[in-house]
């Protein structure tokens, strides 16, 4: 086996349709062709990752980028980046205190456990689709530049039949080991991020982040739905909570990374449009997460210890949007407070989930 062999890929426009690369996902049949394949073509066809004859075998030869022999040790881990995990540990932040306040307490530790491991191969699986999806864009961005199928450390045709097993057994879990709605709610969250979101949207709008996110709220879904058997306004507040938070988290992202976006031909926000734009996009959706949030009170019941640490926590997200929009309307450098942004926003969606699981135990209702 030789190593890997990354052949330079032309960035599709902003508003190409997904080319042969991505169409592929659906058809297991295609992948012995793509992994064999040697030269990307014109229309953005997999670029070669050196594997020949020897298909998936873990050789002893590391691939270009990476020093050291591919040890069993590398290829396992190199797996594991296919999932995502830091997104992963974003959504169990979600899911966890969601069973809490649909039981109204501790919930059952093994429908729990059920339900955390289902969700987890769940957004696993949607995560190494979205890597195949995206690994020719992938070879242009410096941020994605080390995920193992740039590097060649997991193959095309191996990281596709990951992608599908991860989802057989996760779909399996979650219809045996929690229900059958919540095994339908992981179909969903998958086939979201891995097409409406990675297929459909991603090189075609620069709202690809606001509908694509909605697969990012489905853990809260299937967290009530574990617990309840049913979907109820509680949850769709939580669902709504987390679809418009996405954006004021993303955005600023998207703006210390525009030249990556823009050289990979991806049109988010931050790469085709003003800051100052993006700034008041991040502003708007940040006041209207923070309102969504105190929606729990009136339609879930939600009490005074969750209020006050939601209102807290959003006012203290807000300022720093408002700060980011005040800088971008004044001119002066935005990157470090859109990167405080980011951050910020995953502590604010941590302490509202904190509030969220805290509030069956302590503090009475205000209504």
């Amino acid at each position: 086996m030789t190593g890997c062999r990354c052949e330079p890929v032309s960035p599709r426009p902003f508003n190409a349709a997904p080319g042969p690369a991505t169409n592929v996902l659906w058809s297991i049949d295609s992948v012995n062709h793509l992994d064999t394949a040697t030269h990307p073509d014109s229309s953005g066809s997999p670029a070669s990752h050196g594997h020949g004859a020897t298909g998936s075998r873990i050789s002893e030869v590391a691939p270009v980028g990476y020093e050291g022999p591919m040890t069993a040790g590398r290829k396992i881990k190199a797996y594991v980046a296919l999932t995502k995990p830091r997104i992963i540990e974003l959504l169990l932040v979600a899911t966890i205190p969601t069973m809490f306040f649909a039981q109204q307490g501790v919930p059952n530790l093994w429908l729990v456990l059920n339900t955390l491991v289902g969700g987890t191969l769940a957004a696993g699986a949607a995560g190494a689709f979205n890597c195949y999806i995206d690994r020719n864009e992938d070879r242009l961005m410096r941020r994605t530049a080390k995920r193992p199928l740039v590097t060649g450390e997991v193959s095309d045709r191996e990281a596709l039949v990951f992608a599908w097993v991860l989802s057989a057994v996760a779909v399996a879990w979650l219809t045996l080991g929690v229900s059958v709605l919540c095994g339908v709610l992981g179909v969903v969250a998958i086939a979201l991020y891995a097409v409406f979101y990675s297929i459909v949207l991603k090189r075609r709008t620069a709202q690809n982040i606001v509908w694509g996110g909605i697969a990012g709220c489905m853990p809260v879904l299937i967290g009530w739905a574990a617990v309840r058997g049913t979907l109820e306004w509680p949850a769709l507040v939580l669902f709504a909570f987390i679809f418009l938070w996405t954006p004021p988290h993303y955005w600023p992202l998207s703006m210390k990374y525009a030249e990556d976006y823009s050289r990979a031909g991806v049109p988010m926000l931050g790469a085709v449009d003003t800051a100052r734009t993006v700034g008041a996009q991040v502003v708007l959706y940040a006041w209207a997460t923070v309102i969504c949030s105190l929606l729990l009170i009136p339609v879930g019941g939600a009490g005074w210890v969750y209020g006050i640490i939601a209102l807290v926590s959003g006012g203290w997200f807000t300022y720093h949007c408002h700060k980011l929009y005040g800088l971008a309307t004044a001119g002066k450098p935005t990157l470090k407070q859109a990167m405080y942004v980011f951050h910020g926003s995953i502590a604010y969606i941590t302490f509202v989930f904190v509030g969220v699981a805290l509030d069956p135990f302590v503090g009475g209702p205000i209504f």
